[in-house]
């Protein structure tokens, strides 16, 4: 089995490790084996982000493997797994995405421009051919009359 916190802020991570955790072994485990064994990998957690210096506002992603043997959780912390997103990259995320937003506003902006050139140009290619079927038409009519 694989614990995930997903996002959360570096200041959360020790709520997040127990509620999924409970919500993980529910009716597998009691309650005391999951209070001891997120107690054991927050503890663990916390000193890696502090060998990390890691900010209480940074946002960080913690992933873990473990397995359950005779009633009791076992972490595989060779396979732990501590993301960071610092604040200042998010900043300077969130400044990107909305550069990315405002040019794909553009696009689409532009696209349109473009299709509505498209629909006009089709409008009056089809006037085009509406006009040479009416002179086709016309000059074999005067053809007509012109062998009566």
């Amino acid at each position: 089995m694989k614990l995930s916190t997903g996002y959360v802020r570096a200041s959360g991570y020790a709520h997040k490790v127990r509620r999924v955790l409970f919500a993980l072994v529910r009716r597998r485990v009691e309650p005391k084996e999951v209070v001891r064994a997120a107690g054991e990998l927050n503890q663990r957690i916390f000193d890696r982000l502090v060998e990390m210096k890691v900010d209480k506002a940074d946002v960080i992603r913690v992933t873990v493997p473990f397995s359950i043997r005779d009633g009791q959780i076992v972490w595989d912390y060779e396979n732990l797994e501590i993301e960071v997103y610092r604040r200042e990259e998010e900043e300077n995320l969130a400044r990107a995405m909305e550069e990315v937003e405002a040019r794909e506003r553009e696009l689409e902006e532009r696209i349109k421009e473009v299709e509505e050139v498209a629909l006009r140009l089709k409008e009056l290619s089809e006037e085009l051919l509406e006009r040479i079927e009416r002179l086709k038409e016309e000059h074999t009519s005067l053809k007509i009359k012109a062998e009566e």
